[in-house]
C-alpha cells in the first residue's frame, strides 16, 4: 500500500512539474497556479477595477491575493482571511480565522464599515476520494462564502466562488441569481481538464434583504 501511494505521489509531481501553468506561477512568483484562474475570470467578467476593496476567503498560501493587488491598486485594499497562516504578504491585511464565525466576521466589519467590493473564494474541502461527499462539502463552502458576501458586500458588489459541480449546484446558482444582477458559470483554462471545479461569477450585488 504504501508502494502504491508513493508511486501516485511521484506521478503527480512529474505532472505538476510539466504544467505549464505551474510552470509560470514558479517564474513569474505567483505563490500558486491558481493565480491564473483568477487573472482569466477578472479578463472575462471585469471583477476588479482600480480602488476596490476586495476580500479573498481561504487566501492560502496568497496567489489570489496577489492578483486582487494588482487589479486594485495602491489605491484599493485587499484583506484575506483563512483558517491557516498566510505567509507575509505586503499590502494584504491577513485576519485569521473561520469565516462561519461571527467573531471573524465583525472583526472584518470594523475594518471595513462601507463593505467591501469584491468577494472572492477558492476554499475548498479536504478531498476524501468520494466525490458525492466532496461535492457537498464544496456546496458548503459555496453557501458559506454567499452568506458572508450578503454581510459583506456593497450594492453592485461582485462575488467569485469555486464549486465542485454536481447534483447539488442548481441549488445553488439558484440562490446565487436570487442575490446578484447577472450570474455566470465557467471552467476557467487555467483549471485542469479533468477537475470537476467550475467557477460561479456574480455580479451587481442586488444588496442585503
Amino acid at each position: 500500500m504504501r508502494a502504491h501511494v508513493c508511486a501516485v505521489t511521484k506521478r503527480w509531481r512529474a505532472s505538476r512539474r510539466k504544467d505549464k501553468y505551474y510552470r509560470r506561477a514558479k517564474e513569474e512568483d505567483y505563490r500558486s497556479r491558481a493565480a491564473y484562474k483568477l487573472k482569466q475570470l477578472d479578463w472575462k467578467y471585469d471583477i476588479m477595477s482600480p480602488g476596490d476593496t476586495v476580500v479573498d476567503l481561504g487566501a492560502s498560501p496568497g496567489g489570489w491575493s496577489q492578483v486582487a493587488l494588482e487589479q486594485v491598486g495602491d489605491q484599493g485594499r485587499v484583506f484575506a482571511l483563512d483558517i491557516d497562516r498566510l505567509p507575509s504578504l505586503e499590502g494584504v491585511t491577513f485576519i485569521r480565522g473561520d469565516v462561519r464565525r461571527k467573531e471573524v466576521i465583525a472583526k472584518l466589519q470594523d475594518q471595513l464599515p462601507d463593505g467591501a467590493d469584491v468577494v472572492l473564494s477558492d476554499m475548498s474541502p479536504n478531498i476524501s476520494g468520494n466525490y458525492s461527499y466532496d461535492h457537498a462539502r464544496s456546496i458548503d463552502l459555496c453557501e458559506c462564502a454567499l452568506e458572508f458576501a450578503s454581510k459583506i458586500l456593497r450594492d453592485g458588489g461582485h462575488i467569485v466562488v469555486k464549486m465542485f459541480y454536481g447534483d447539488m449546484s442548481g441549488g445553488f446558482i439558484s440562490s446565487a441569481r436570487r442575490r446578484f444582477q447577472e450570474v455566470h458559470v465557467t471552467h476557467p483554462e487555467a483549471s485542469r481538464p479533468t477537475s470537476s471545479e467550475v467557477y460561479v461569477v456574480g455580479l451587481g450585488f442586488r444588496g442585503r434583504r
